[in-house]
């Protein structure tokens, strides 16, 4: 563990974060950084910007501090994860789930920000996923196939909600014209080999505790542990559907007999048509063929909430 006084910062802020509506916070974002010794902010302009500012900080020793959503919280981990740099989070995103891992307290943005000076900071897991071309990529919080991959998709496409309102709209859309997944997966888990070839309904693995603003996805996840918490609900009618969902929002599904929670070490999953996924939120459209699935343990380092 270690704090954060006397270190510069590098406020990455992520002004299109809550579709938009985050530019809102730029003014007191500016305002704030008169509390710090030496503070910039940084504002990103197009996809990867986020990765590219984060990368030249850390290259000069600054504390970062990613101003958005999840997704721009991934962005700036994948760019350096495994470097001695420290990472905070101003949770101006639609949903920020990672955050709510740690139960933090609600508090106004500016006190928050002015907080980050005095931090501790503990290194925290990562996951990591490799596709079949050799491309790899870190989430922080959780990765989704199929259901929750549609669901992450249909959230971005629709403007005229936010929040959690907008991921109630898009499960119900997606619910109407989804079937299961056929998926081979394979668990290493702390209590052996776990294998299942046969269509999936939803399958999630998690770092973090909390989906999609309130589902919790994995309640016994610890990002401390060097494990990841694996949640697969099995081929279910979709009339069954709604009193899973009821499960989830509470975390009650993993002792229902359709549902396969463990702690795992790695993943693989194998699917033989291309379906969507969703990193830490972020979408993409079609992923196929072998994908493995790894925990990272203690890979960056962390602001905790001040």
């Amino acid at each position: 563990m270690g704090r954060a006084m006397g270190d510069s910062f590098t406020f990455i802020f992520n002004p299109a974060a809550d579709k938009g509506r985050a530019a809102d916070k730029t003014a007191l974002i500016e305002r704030s950084l008169a509390h710090f010794e030496v503070a910039s902010l940084e504002t990103t302009r197009f996809a990867g910007h986020a990765a590219e500012i984060a990368r030249a900080a850390a290259g000069e020793g600054s504390t970062l501090i990613a101003c958005g959503g999840d997704g721009t919280l991934n962005e700036v981990v994948n760019a350096v994860a495994g470097q001695p740099v420290k990472v905070g989070v101003l949770p101006v995103g639609s949903a920020n789930d990672f955050l709510k891992t740690f139960n933090p307290s609600a508090k106004e943005h500016e006190v928050r920000i002015r907080g980050f000076a005095g931090a501790t900071s503990r290194k925290v897991d990562l996951g990591k996923v490799e596709f079949g071309g050799g491309e790899s990529r870190y989430f922080v919080n959780s990765i989704g196939i199929g259901f929750t991959g549609r669901i992450a998709s249909t959230v971005k496409s629709v403007k005229w909600l936010r929040g959690e309102l907008s991921y109630a709209w898009a499960l119900v859309s997606v619910l109407l014209g989804y079937s299961a997944v056929k998926m081979h997966i394979t668990l290493d888990t702390v209590e052996g080999k776990i294998e299942l070839d046969e269509p999936v309904f939803a399958f999630s693995v998690s770092n973090g505790r909390v989906e999609g603003g309130k589902f919790r996805i994995a309640p016994e996840a610890d990002p401390f542990d060097g494990l990841l918490d694996v949640c697969i609900l099995k081929a279910v009618s979709k009339w069954r559907v709604p009193g899973y969902v009821l499960k989830y929002l509470k975390g009650s599904q993993i002792h229902d007999p359709n549902v396969i929670y463990c702690k795992a070490r790695s993943v693989e999953v194998f699917l033989s048509v291309s379906e969507a996924m969703h990193m830490d939120g972020e979408v993409i459209e079609k992923v196929g063929g072998a994908i493995a699935i790894t925990a990272e343990p203690l890979a960056v380092e962390m602001l905790y909430e001040p």
